[in-house]
């Protein structure tokens, strides 16, 4: 089960009733951070999720909107007794952007592992005592995109896989011992009493695991839709609500309605979360048909929004 929540819906900067773009997972009770602007913190006190588990901080590009309430949020995360390292994900650049916040902080009693500009999907192994970076094994993969902003910009898929089913009949005829079953449930190979087990001597076919893939700050690159196939939820800005203000789209290399809406539909995901709002547009549902009349399930996101993802 994959539980997330919008804590910031806005771009450019923040509003009364909208703060700038942060989106925050909670998986096995450990937390995932998308993107910090500013009303980030004042959102998940709000939320009353807590800061002291955020394992993993994903930044998708270097705009003050996405970043500037990442140094205040490090800060309060060490004032909150954390003393395990952090992992930040993000575009070409997220190196000396650190750097720089850390020379304003000072000091965190934590460490913080950077990932610039990752090619290769991030396995992790996610409890509730934490996160760790595995070789190949885990239970969440984070994979990312290039996307085509004004800055480097990367999107985010997010990966949890199913376990196949234990099949008891199946380990009865492979004559697989009872004392091992649990370890071959979790897919090791097993040596017992000078005789090999493997995983396929008790578990079924694969089974669909939940994907969430998000991208914000970009045109819609004909990548994305590959990118984002068959996610149950694909959280997509949706800077510009009107059909007639595509010339500014184009020219701040953001997106309107009707484009993520083609985006999730090309993609074939199950549900489109709008997000990353101009100021100047202070109702977005009044331009929800032009997503609906291209993607029917598409939802308009707002601060405070919570959802939860099951296989």
């Amino acid at each position: 089960m994959l539980n997330l929540a919008l804590l910031g819906t806005g771009g450019g900067m923040p509003m009364p009733d909208r703060f700038l773009s942060s989106v925050i997972l909670n998986y096995q009770g450990r937390k995932i951070l998308i993107d910090c602007g500013e009303g980030t913190q004042v959102s998940m006190r709000i939320l009353k999720w807590g800061f002291k588990s955020i394992d993993i901080i994903c930044i998708t590009h270097i705009h003050g909107d996405h970043i500037f309430g990442l140094p205040g949020l490090l800060s309060t995360i060490g004032n909150s007794g954390r003393v395990e390292p952090i992992t930040i994900i993000g575009p070409k650049g997220i190196s000396d952007t650190i750097k720089g916040i850390l020379a304003l902080i000072g000091y965190l009693p934590y460490n913080l592992y950077i990932i610039e500009n990752p090619k290769l999907p991030i396995n992790f192994s996610i409890s509730s005592k934490g996160s760790k970076i595995e070789n190949s094994n885990g239970n969440i993969s984070i994979s990312t995109l290039e996307l085509e902003h004004s800055t480097p910009c990367i999107g985010y898929s997010f990966y949890i896989p199913r376990k196949p089913k234990f099949l008891i009949e199946k380990a009865k005829s492979n004559k697989v011992p009872k004392e091992i079953w649990h370890r071959l449930q979790n897919g090791e190979n097993v040596n017992y009493k000078r005789k090999t087990y493997t995983p396929d001597m008790v578990l079924g076919e694969k089974r669909k695991g939940i994907k969430l893939s998000f991208t914000t700050d970009t045109r819609p690159i004909d990548t994305i839709a590959d990118f984002i196939n068959k996610s149950a939820l694909f959280i997509c800005e949706g800077t510009y609500g009107d059909n007639e203000d595509l010339e500014k789209a184009i020219k701040n290399k953001h997106m309107t309605f009707s484009e993520a809406a083609s985006l999730a539909k090309s993609g074939d995901v199950d549900r489109l979360l709008l997000t990353h709002f101009s100021p100047a547009m202070d109702n977005p549902e009044i331009y929800i048909k032009n997503a609906t009349n291209i993607f029917p399930n598409t939802i308009i996101g707002y601060d405070g929004f919570i959802d939860e993802l099951s296989f």
